[in-house]
C-alpha cells in the first residue's frame, strides 16, 4: 500500500479531534489517507480497548480513510524505545506515506509528545537501507505537526475545513463511550458533556478559521522553511 497522507496519534479519537477534517478533505481530493493509532486508549476512564477499536473503525469510515490500524502499545506508558521506533518504521515501510501528520512535540499528556518523537524517529529509521527490518527502505517526504492540543504556538498554516466540519464532528461522536457516557458515569470529573464538546470543537475550529478568514480550520506547524512559487496567488488577506 502507498498512502498519500498518514496521521499518527497516541490514542483513538486523537486524530478526529486534531486533524480529522484535513484527512477527510484530502480523501475527497482523491488522496489515499490512513491513520496509525499507537495505543487502544485502555487507560481511559470510560470504554474498553475493544470498544474503542470498534469506535475507531466507525470513525475511519466517516472520514473515508483507506487504512487504519492500531499498534496496541500500552496506553499511558508510551516511551521512546527501540522496540516501538522499529515497529513504527516497519509500518512506514509498508504504508509508504508521502506526508505524515504527528502530534505537536509539547503538551499536557505525555503520550502525545512521546508519540511525536516516536513518529519522527520511526519515519527516519524507516529510510535506513541497512536497518535489518522487513520492507524496502522508505522515508516520508513531509512531516506536519498538529498543534490543536497545544494552542500556545502559532501555526505555520491552517487547512480550511469549513465544508468538512460537520462530517468531522460526526467522526468524533463515533466515540460513543467517550462523549455519550452512561447515566451513572455522567458525574465523573473527566466527563465531557455533549454540549461542552460541541462548544469546544466549534470554538477551536472557528478560532483557527478566523486566522485565515474562513469559518473553520485546523492548524499545523512545520520545522522547515516553506517554499512558495507564486507570491501573487497567496491566500489570506494581509490588510
Amino acid at each position: 500500500m502507498k498512502l498519500d497522507l498518514l496521521a499518527i496519534a497516541a490514542h483513538p479519537d486523537d486524530v478526529e479531534l486534531t486533524c480529522g477534517g484535513t484527512l477527510l478533505k484530502a480523501a475527497e481530493q482523491g488522496y489515499k489517507t490512513g491513520i496509525l493509532d499507537l495505543t487502544a486508549g485502555e487507560m481511559g476512564t470510560r470504554g474498553t480497548a475493544e470498544t474503542r477499536l470498534k469506535e475507531a473503525a466507525k470513525a475511519a469510515r466517516i472520514l473515508r480513510v483507506s487504512h487504519r490500524e492500531n499498534l496496541r502499545f500500552p496506553d499511558a506508558h508510551l516511551e521512546v524505545s527501540q522496540e516501538y521506533k522499529l515497529a513504527i518504521a516497519r509500518r512506514i515501510r509498508a504504508l509508504r506515506p508521502h506526508t505524515v501528520i504527528l502530534p505537536y512535540w509539547e503538551g499536557r499528556h505525555p503520550d502525545h509528545y512521546t508519540a511525536a518523537r516516536l513518529g519522527y524517529e520511526g519515519c527516519f529509521l524507516a529510510g535506513l537501507k541497512q536497518l535489518p527490518i522487513e520492507g524496502q527502505a522508505f522515508r516520508p517526504f513531509k512531516i506536519l505537526y498538529s498543534t490543536v492540543y497545544y494552542r500556545d504556538v502559532r501555526p505555520t498554516f491552517v487547512v480550511d475545513i469549513t465544508r468538512h466540519f460537520a462530517r468531522r464532528y460526526r467522526s468524533i461522536l463515533a466515540y460513543h463511550s467517550q462523549f455519550r457516557p452512561r447515566a451513572k458515569d455522567r458525574k465523573s470529573k473527566v466527563d465531557i458533556p455533549l454540549d461542552r464538546l460541541h462548544h469546544e470543537v466549534n470554538l477551536i475550529a472557528r478560532y483557527y478559521g478566523q486566522m485565515a478568514g474562513v469559518e473553520y480550520a485546523e492548524p499545523f506547524l512545520v520545522r522547515e522553511v516553506m517554499q512558495i512559487e507564486d507570491v501573487v496567488s497567496l491566500p489570506v488577506r494581509s490588510v
